[in-house]
């Protein structure tokens, strides 16, 4: 077995997105090739409505899926298909966006005015890049969650993790998503495929991933100073872990625990277009969907 080193650690940036939400962006925009088979993930976590209560109104996606899980308060949406429904604590969104749809996303506190959520965008291969859009909803009760004699644990919302398999299916990326509490103090081991990219979400408490070429443990965020690494206890809250080949990950929780999201997934290693919440194999289909857009086709009659 092999530990994956951790090749680097970033806050997510604070961005403003749909009608003036706040959240904070681990990653996004950047090089696709960079967590192939993902293209972005947000983090929405507010305690203000004003921050977040104009939500996402109806806008266009094409070419490729979306994940959203929240944690508080509740999301309302609908869609170009017709469907409508509510995400409350704990529910996850699975949407494959395929030929195009349109939708809207409007989060809402809970009675305290809070609102946390995350969304990731996984990429399609280019022979499902136009294929029919489809949706589901999972609630909260149905996603499995077990729990280690050590207090470690593991809910499983897609993929297959200790004999249990996460209730979203049909993914082409084929993920394993999964939300992780490690007690505080304990020493935890989770087994990743080799030939997937892997990255973990710290947003709550603080410990170390340990590194395969510094021994000593790599906290969740660093400074490299020529070959040496200075280590610094910090919080992991919004920090997001990159890993390199292996298959596991290891990580040892501090004084008050550690909380994560371990994403992974195998790279599709194709051509990338890209325009905001459209993502295609060329810069010709890029052009082609926006023409789409703007001839009212973008919607495409179901087969």
């Amino acid at each position: 077995m092999s530990i994956r080193p951790v090749t680097s650690t970033s806050a997510a940036v604070p961005t403003l997105e749909g009608a003036g939400v706040k959240l904070h962006r681990a990653f996004g925009f950047q090089d696709p090739t960079m967590l192939d088979p993902f293209l972005l993930f947000d983090d929405f976590r507010n305690e203000r409505p004003e921050d977040f209560i104009k939500g996402f109104p109806w806008h266009p996606h094409r070419g490729i899926e979306t994940i959203t899980y929240v944690l508080n308060g509740t999301v309302d949406h609908g869609d170009s298909l017709g469907n409508e429904g509510t995400l409350g604590a704990g529910d996850v969104q699975w949407m494959t966006a395929g030929s195009g749809i349109l939708h809207q996303e409007m989060p809402k506190g809970n009675a305290q005015g809070q609102m946390h959520g995350f969304q990731l965008w996984a990429n399609l291969p280019g022979s499902l890049k136009m294929t029919a859009p489809r949706y589901q909803d999972v609630e909260g009760k149905d996603i499995p969650e077990m729990i280690d004699d050590d207090g470690t644990r593991v809910k499983v919302i897609i993929g297959e993790f200790w004999g249990k398999r996460g209730p979203v299916d049909g993914i082409a990326a084929d993920p394993q998503y999964l939300d992780v509490f490690v007690p505080a103090g304990v020493r935890k081991v989770f087994k990743i495929d080799t030939y997937r990219r892997a990255f973990a979400y710290v947003f709550d408490g603080s410990g170390s991933f340990r590194d395969a070429s510094t021994p000593q443990g790599v906290l969740l965020e660093k400074e490299v100073m020529g070959e040496e690494v200075n280590i610094r206890d910090m919080s992991g809250d919004r920090t997001l872990v990159q890993f390199g080949t292996g298959d596991e990950v290891t990580v040892q929780a501090g004084d008050k625990g550690i909380r994560f999201l371990l994403i992974s997934g195998a790279p599709l290693e194709e051509p990338v277009a890209w325009h905001g919440p459209i993502v295609m194999n060329t810069q010709d289909e890029l052009r082609q969907a926006v023409r789409d857009l703007r001839n009212n086709t973008f919607i495409k009659p179901a087969h």
